[in-house]
C-alpha cells in the first residue's frame, strides 16, 4: 500500500514540474489527483480535505524560490503540512518519578499487543530501565505462554499468575516490581475480536485499580480509517496517552 501511494505520489508530483509558477489551476489538478490517492489508501476523509485546503490555501501564487522548481516548492508544502497534521513534536512516555511506571497496552484482538509489549520492554531497557512484562490476557489461548516465550528470548521476566482475576494478576506484578526493583510494568491486557461493553467494563476496572501513568492503544496500520473509530471508542471509555502502530506486511 505504501509503495503504491508512493509511486502515485511521484507519478502526480511530475505533473507539476517545468511550469513557471504555481497557479490556481495546476495546484488544483494536481491536488484532486493527491486527494484521489489519499482516499484510495483509506486515509479518513477529513483528513484528507483538510490536508488539501491547507496545501491549496499555501501553495497558489507561491512563485519560484531560490531557483527550486515548483515542485520542489509544492514537495516541501506537501512534506511541512503531513508533518503538522501528524504532530511536529517528540513524544515520549511519562515516566513516574516514584517507580514503577505502570503502561497498560490496549487494544482489539490480533493486533500484535503481545508483540508490541516486547518491543517497548526492550526500548525501554535499552534506556536504562528495567522492564516488568505483565501476562493480563487471560482469554486468548496461548497468549500468556506466547508472552513467556518472547519474555525468555529478549531476557525480560514476565509476571503471571494461574489466575482468571486481571485485577489480582496486576496487583501482584505490582508487588513484585516493588520486591525486584523492576521499575516499569507493561500490562499485556485481553483483546477482543471487536469493541465489546464486557472488554471496557475490565479495562475500565483495572485501570481505576491500578492509576496507570500511560495507556497505549496498539492498532494494526493496515486497519486504515476504521482505527480512528476504535481510537475514538477507547479514548471516550478510558482516555489515551498514545498509540502503537504494528505492520504485519
Amino acid at each position: 500500500m505504501f509503495d503504491t501511494l508512493t509511486e502515485k505520489f511521484q507519478n502526480i508530483l511530475k505533473k507539476i514540474k517545468g511550469e513557471g509558477s504555481l497557479n490556481e489551476k495546476n495546484i488544483q489538478e494536481v491536488m484532486r489527483e493527491v486527494k484521489i490517492a489519499l482516499l484510495e489508501a483509506d486515509v479518513n476523509f477529513k483528513v484528507v480535505k483538510d490536508l488539501v485546503e491547507n496545501v491549496k490555501s499555501k501553495a497558489i501564487g507561491k512563485e519560484v524560490i531560490n531557483n527550486l522548481l515548483p515542485g520542489q516548492v509544492f514537495i516541501k508544502i506537501v512534506h511541512d503540512e503531513i508533518v503538522s497534521l501528524l504532530g511536529n513534536a517528540q513524544s515520549k512516555i511519562v515516566i513516574s518519578p516514584k517507580p514503577p511506571t505502570i503502561i497498560m497496552l490496549v487494544g482489539l484482538q490480533g493486533v500484535g499487543k503481545t508483540t508490541a509489549a516486547g518491543k517497548l520492554a526492550l526500548r525501554l531497557r535499552k534506556d536504562g530501565h528495567n522492564p516488568l512484562l505483565v501476562a493480563a490476557d487471560i482469554y486468548r489461548p496461548s497468549a500468556i505462554e506466547q508472552l513467556n516465550v518472547l519474555g525468555k528470548q529478549i531476557n525480560i521476566p514476565v509476571f503471571s499468575l494461574p489466575d482468571n482475576n486481571v485485577i489480582k494478576i496486576c496487583t501482584g506484578a505490582l508487588d513484585y516490581a516493588f520486591s525486584y526493583n523492576r521499575d516499569i510494568l507493561i500490562i499485556d491486557t485481553a483483546g477482543r475480536l471487536h469493541i465489546d461493553n464486557e472488554m471496557m467494563i475490565e479495562l475500565k476496572n483495572l485501570k481505576e485499580a491500578l492509576h496507570p501513568h500511560e495507556i497505549l492503544l496498539v492498532a494494526d496500520a493496515m486497519t486504515g480509517q476504521e482505527a480512528v473509530r476504535i481510537a475514538e471508542s477507547f479514548k471516550s471509555e478510558l482516555g489515551l496517552d498514545g498509540v502503537i502502530l504494528t505492520f504485519s506486511g
